[in-house]
């Protein structure tokens, strides 16, 4: 965001001063049109894509997030993420850069690594902001849903807001940065 803000600065000629907002105005312009992009059509899908995923499998769970009859955040984990994460949970990784879909909601998912050193997909979810509320909001999700078992260690990149909420939900976690975003 900083990046994208300096980049308009400059196209203003280079001031702040040049420009009718302010960094945090486009901050919250941006989260507003996430949160309505996926619309009514897109959450039923959704939704029902979950239900039919829970009617196959009993340990597939899902959660949504609905602010004013919106979707603004949903997690899902299968029974396979879930027996996987029991095994291969102690050390997480945690990234919101990955992909973002059409609907403009960064995919996030919790991954793991087996005994193999394969990259095991533990859950996942789509995420309409990166504020610490959303983060907070996630967390507690993914810990309900591993039954209360935080990870002994979770690897993020660096962003501060993503640090407070597991320092707030995963108090006894250690928190580490990707090697990727510290180079």
């Amino acid at each position: 965001m900083n990046k994208n803000f300096g980049a308009l600065v400059v196209d203003a000629g280079g001031g702040f001063e040049n420009l009718d907002f302010k960094e945090k105005n486009s901050q919250n312009f941006i989260d507003k049109v996430r949160h309505l992009r996926l619309g009514k059509i897109g959450g039923e899908t959704l939704t029902n894509y979950f239900k039919r995923m829970r009617l196959m499998d009993d340990g597939f769970v899902y959660m949504v997030d609905v602010d004013e009859l919106r979707i603004r955040n949903v997690f899902w984990a299968d029974v396979s993420s879930r027996v996987a994460y029991e095994y291969f949970g102690d050390v997480i990784t945690f990234d919101t850069t990955y992909l973002t879909n059409r609907y403009g909601m960064p995919f996030a998912p919790f991954v793991g690594v087996n005994h193999h050193g394969q990259s095991i997909l533990l859950g996942a979810s789509l995420i309409s902001s990166d504020d610490t509320s959303t983060f907070v909001w996630l967390f507690r999700v993914w810990l309900e849903c591993m039954d209360g078992r935080a990870p002994k260690a979770i690897i993020t990149n660096q962003d501060r807001v993503m640090k407070s909420a597991i320092a707030l939900v995963f108090p006894d976690t250690r928190h580490r940065y990707c090697l990727w975003h510290i180079m």
